[in-house]
């Protein structure tokens, strides 16, 4: 017998005075006693008289989960209808999508490969992939570029963005050869940013709650996994580089959740949504850009979007992108452009994997920040013809 380990979460709601009182369970005559952690469980007894959540589920393969935010979180894709979370996947918690998707790149590496396995996404991609694969200086995996133009006969893992940042296109891999591994960041993929076509079911998805609610502070991401093996290899590149995630921010992540799902499920008791609330302004403010653009007199251009049809919504839809695409028509550096001439800071095509003649603009900004932004498009119109 070993003592000294977790034990299995006793509900918080059952917990009485009592138990801090509680004599010692009977030992073995001869128990192993573990005194080499460090966890302060002398405070258990304490917190659960006091009705608190000591404990997650330590039966679980993420065993810092709490079962709280575990519910809360397959609740909403099941509401929403964006993601399969049937009882089979895994949801790995991280502190943020960001740590998740370097727990998935070790994952997904081989200790036993003669080089690093090659890391590709599609240009333009996510600006920081190259960055967080290099970051490390891994043994295990290297950035190794755009996928449009992958053609080395070497194991990779294909990035996946979609809806894509920055660029709002909804994608799949591009390189498909036989035995390749991919990691599928669906953060934009709630109904404020794109319709809801179908339930993701890839092998491994990224979500954030920062993009899907607004709470990037709290810093909470999950992983939905199908094999078990690679989602207990993330769980224990958490474990050791961060000991597991905040149970404080779960908790507070998986009320948030709860309440947006509860608001989905019974639309008559007040407003708007979460979702149609955030749908609404999105709209607006990419109609507002867009009238921006006609009148600029071709100065910059955005990219078009189908609609398509919203399971969430039920109806037809538009993309609403997180983030503006902008294109500058004459062939300038668009992020010089708008920096010097408007004050206005972008991050540029480079940063994305194409040409200067791109930048990204964030739509996410508070009113205030994004009517000066308006007003300042409109007004490069002139700038940029001398007058």
């Amino acid at each position: 017998m070993v003592v000294g380990l977790v034990e299995k979460a006793v509900p918080a709601a059952k917990s009485t005075v009592s138990s801090a009182v509680k004599k010692p369970t009977s030992l073995s005559s001869d128990p192993i006693i573990n005194v080499a952690l460090g966890d302060p469980t002398i405070y258990e007894p304490y917190w659960k008289k006091m009705g608190d959540s000591y404990f997650c589920n330590a039966m679980n393969l993420c065993w810092f989960l709490l079962p709280e935010l575990d519910n809360a979180i397959r609740t909403l894709h099941r509401v929403v209808g964006n993601a399969m979370v049937d009882d089979d996947r895994f949801i790995v918690v991280g502190n943020g999508s960001t740590q998740l998707f370097h727990a998935l790149l070790y994952a997904l590496s081989s200790p036993d490969l003669p080089e690093p396995i090659n890391v590709v996404a599609a240009a333009p991609f996510y600006s920081s992939y190259p960055e967080e694969t290099k970051f490390l200086q891994s043994k295990l995996y290297k950035w190794a570029g755009d996928a449009n133009c992958y053609d080395k006969d070497e194991p990779y893992i294909e990035v996946v963005t979609s809806p894509n940042n920055p660029d709002g296109s909804i994608r799949g891999t591009v390189v498909n050869r036989e035995g390749s591994k991919a990691i599928h960041d669906l953060a934009y993929y709630w109904p404020q940013y794109a319709p809801i076509t179908s339930k993701a079911d890839h092998d491994a998805m990224l979500f954030t709650f920062s993009k899907a609610t607004g709470h990037a502070g709290t810093r909470i991401g999950w992983a939905i996994v199908k094999d078990k093996v690679i989602a207990a290899k993330m769980v224990k590149f958490i474990e050791v580089s961060s000991i597991g995630v905040s149970r404080e921010a779960q908790l507070r992540a998986a009320k948030i959740l709860g309440v947006i799902a509860d608001d989905c499920r019974n639309p008559d008791h007040k407003g708007e949504n979460l979702f149609q609330y955030g749908r609404r302004l999105m709209s607006e403010r990419w109609g507002k850009l867009r009238e921006v653009g006609m009148k600029s007199n071709g100065v910059f251009s955005l990219p078009k979007y189908p609609r398509d049809y919203c399971k969430f919504t039920g109806e037809y839809t538009d993309s609403n992108p997180a983030f503006a695409w902008l294109k500058s028509k004459e062939g300038l550096n668009c992020e010089n452009l708008l920096r010097d001439k408007s004050k206005i800071i972008t991050r540029g095509g480079p940063s994305f994997g194409v040409d200067s003649t791109y930048t990204r603009v964030s739509m996410l900004s508070r009113d205030v920040e994004f009517e000066l932004l308006l007003e300042r498009l409109a007004a490069i119109k002139g700038t940029v013809n001398g007058n």
